[in-house]
């Protein structure tokens, strides 16, 4: 895969630029804020270029106190170029910028020397609107409420704020340094985080408040920046495609490909884009949380002590874990549910419907209140001191919402008449891309049966997407010509998708030959293994 690196060179193509001014003279009295702008104009190769009146208020003792050799921070949201900050070009003060994944759970921020292209720190912090409930829903619900949005705004700034506080001392730099932030966030968040009122998103024919925000001044927002510095929020395409899949498809670069590829960023929900140079279709659907781990009672996110790959004996059917950080195992999360699923339906313990088969599980499963629940990690080994078990409710979850994944990769492939099986790259992005066997998504029919080579973990690409926002004078202006040209696909209203939905809730499919490997694995097993195989 092209590293972005390699698609955007911020060290040829930088936000700051060093300039050396004419001094003025009898024969050349131009203005000082003119005579800077035209300096720096010739650089970018742009006859639009503006300049806030707080820096104006500085440049005649700056110019002077220089001997007019600046450096000068020059942004471009789209709508032209803007000069945001300068200083004497020998000053060795860094000038700073801020990238920020804003999270519906998780907020990260990464502080960077926009000069050096270096990342000086990375931060995170659990979203304080946490508080007032854990899906976009009910915090749109909540900012209905009167003082609601306030609230929800006040929440998100002030952990922001000390999140800031807390980066800048760890870098060794003052908050005033940071003069521009990149905000890659989804459409409510970017609202809740603007002050807008999110309400009509969810409301048909779902309307957001505002697609393109542009350069906002951070001291409007209430962070604690430099005096004038800008915040950037990547742009949304609709009420549901926000600004974190644009930040992740700079990241991808998809953008450049020549062959159609598909990014997938499951977090609440599954956002999906297909295309590439010259064309891109959009979705999105309900498929994240138990994809994410969260609705299993022992489902947790990822971090220490988590359970994240599991492995089960064909022949013994004993079940091995392995945890992040290779801890006492205390839940498990996404992948590890996955792999959980697959290697039970593979030794035979589960059915083609995700349902327990008592005489393959044996004295691991037993029955609470008339519920089946299989333990996974018993007491004795687990770092809660209580078994770590899955109900038959959560893996009926967990079918459901892998269904639900593999419907919209197939239905928004078939949409532009593609085989979903012929993709040659395919890109996972956030936490779950990180962690996920693409071999155990594709057993219990999640993925589509792709070569292992074909699937590529992103990370945390909103977070990389709004880093490049930073480190190259090009990337806004792509993100703008992306945004432009993606067409978006409602699922809500499509026929299609409940049709391909209701056969795609078996494991791994009613449709065995679109899983080769799978089929040719489950031959290779035990008859008392195989779960049910029709062709």
């Amino acid at each position: 895969m092209e590293s972005p690196a390699q698609k955007f060179q911020p060290r040829t193509d930088p936000l700051v630029i060093e300039v050396d001014l004419p001094e003025p003279s009898l024969a050349d009295n131009t203005a000082d804020a003119d005579r800077l702008v035209r300096s720096l104009a010739a650089v970018v190769e742009t006859d639009e270029l503006a300049i806030d009146l707080h820096l104006v208020r500085r440049l005649p003792d700056l110019l002077r106190k220089s001997d007019y050799r600046v450096k000068a921070l020059v942004f471009a949201d789209g709508n032209g170029f803007r000069v945001l900050h300068a200083a004497p070009a020998g000053q060795e003060k860094k000038i700073c910028g801020l990238a920020v994944d804003l999270g519906t759970t998780r907020v990260v921020l990464r502080l960077v020397d926009l000069a050096g292209a270096e990342t000086l720190a990375e931060t995170g912090l659990d979203n304080p609107q946490l508080e007032v409930g854990p899906d976009v829903l009910t915090r749109i619900h909540h900012a209905a409420e009167p003082e609601g949005l306030a609230h929800l705004n006040c929440l998100i700034m002030e952990g922001l704020n000390r999140a800031i506080a807390g980066i800048c001392a760890d870098a060794g730099i003052a908050s005033d340094q940071v003069h521009l932030m990149a905000v890659a966030g989804n459409t409510v968040m970017t609202h809740l985080f603007l002050g807008l009122d999110p309400r009509w998103i969810i409301r048909e024919p779902y309307i957001p408040v505002i697609n393109r925000p542009g350069l906002t001044r951070a001291s409007d927002l209430g962070l604690n920046l430099a005096p004038g510095a800008m915040v950037y929020p990547f742009p949304n395409v609709g009420s549901y495609f926000g600004g974190d899949l644009l930040a992740g498809i700079i990241y991808a670069g998809l953008d450049d490909l020549d062959e159609p590829a598909i990014l997938v960023d499951v977090g609440t929900n599954a956002e999906v884009v297909l295309g590439n140079s010259e064309w891109m279709v959009a979705c999105a659907g309900a498929a994240g949380p138990a994809l994410e781990g969260g609705v299993t009672r022992m489902g947790m996110m990822a971090g220490p002590g988590v359970i994240d790959k599991v492995r089960i004996d064909p022949q013994s059917r004993r079940i091995e874990v392995r945890t992040i950080g290779n801890r006492p195992p205390v839940g498990i999360c996404g992948s590890g549910l996955i792999d959980l699923a697959a290697q039970l339906f593979v030794a035979g313990m589960i059915d083609i419907r995700g349902k327990f088969r008592p005489e393959a599980c044996g004295r691991l499963l037993t029955v609470e209140q008339g519920l089946a629940r299989l333990t996974v990690v018993p007491a004795a080994e687990s770092g809660t001191g209580r078994d770590l078990t899955i109900s038959q409710a959560d893996l009926d979850s967990l079918i459901r919402s892998k269904a639900a994944m593999y419907t919209i990769l197939e239905t928004i492939t078939a949409t532009v008449a593609m085989d979903l099986n012929r993709l040659e790259r395919f890109y996972v992005a956030g936490t779950f891309g990180s962690f996920i066997d693409p071999r155990s998504a594709i057993t219990i029919g999640m993925l589509p049966d792709l070569p292992l080579d074909s699937y590529h973990a992103l990370g945390n690409s909103s977070l990389g997407g709004a880093t490049l926002a930073l480190l190259s004078r090009a990337v806004p202006g792509t993100v703008t010509r992306i945004r432009d040209r993606i067409t978006y696909l409602e699922l809500n209203v499509n026929q299609d998708f409940m049709n391909r939905f209701s056969a795609a809730k078996f494991i791994p499919h009613t449709d065995l030959s679109r899983f080769p490997s799978v089929k040719a694995a489950l031959e290779g097993q035990p008859e008392r293994n195989r779960p049910g195989i029709t062709s």
